[in-house]
């Protein structure tokens, strides 16, 4: 099997924040991609366009683009366990797993660094061999293709660094149907302090106001085996990381 760590390291910088020492080095990561040829040439003339453009534009359009694109809704989120958890309290174990993870091969993190960040993941793949990067990387094939047709669906160029990776791992690409994102604006949407929200439950001024009835009854008392189910809790499924630098 090819060696395809450069390729993978690429990618991650590709993907990270297009910041103006990133668009510095763009040359040298689309030569380290055409030098492995672990990509299909017709997805390498993609990411020379993708990268021309990133250093065509003006930089703040570009930095502007990239936080509107993967920090303002999940569909397009570079956070892999944000697709699988959510903001569910199961992300927390999750991350710390996937720290171990990586510890256990060597790498160790920055600090600012999350480990589920795609980034992070694609480097961590770069360390190992080929064959076990591409099985660590499936694992996450069908998040990656939700984000590829997110991205497609929205006409972003980030659509090509994407669908590099998936051929990288040996994944078909193809768009899938995707759930659209809840607007921002409703998902930070504070209730009215002073004028009430029928929605929530509590009519507003002015309007009348609903008197319900509940009968009390005594609560079950909680089994043994019940209350320790919950006491254990449960374990997050193992996950997996990113690391290294072109």
């Amino acid at each position: 099997m090819k060696d395809n760590r450069y390729s993978l390291r690429a990618l991650a910088l590709l993907m990270a924040y297009p910041d103006a020492e990133l668009r510095s080095h763009l040359p040298e990561l689309l030569q380290a991609i055409d030098k492995e040829a672990v990509i299909p040439s017709a997805r390498r003339e993609e990411l020379h366009a993708f990268a021309a453009e990133l250093a065509r534009l003006d930089p703040m359009e570009v930095e502007a683009r990239y936080v509107e694109t993967f920090d303002r809704g999940r569909a397009t989120s570079l956070h892999m366990f944000e697709h699988i958890h959510g903001d569910s309290r199961e992300r927390g174990p999750a991350m710390v797993d996937l720290v171990q993870t990586y510890e256990k091969a060597g790498m160790l993190m920055a600090p600012e660094e999350l480990p589920d960040h795609l980034c992070v993941v694609l480097e961590f793949a770069s360390t190992q061999p080929p064959k076990l990067a591409m099985e660590f990387m499936g694992e996450m094939a069908h998040i990656l293709t939700a984000v590829f047709s997110a991205l497609l669906q929205r006409g972003s160029p980030y659509a090509a660094p994407i669908a590099a990776v998936l051929e990288l791992c040996g994944q078909r690409v193809q768009a899938v149907a995707i759930v659209a994102d809840e607007a921002m604006d409703d998902v930070w949407q504070e209730p009215e302090a002073f004028d009430g929200c029928s929605t929530k439950g509590q009519s507003k001024p002015g309007e009348a106001q609903p008197i319900h009835i509940v009968r009390k009854t005594p609560a079950p008392v909680a089994s043994a085996t019940a209350a320790s189910v919950f006491a254990k809790g449960q374990k997050a499924p193992e996950a997996h990381a990113q690391g290294a630098r072109i």
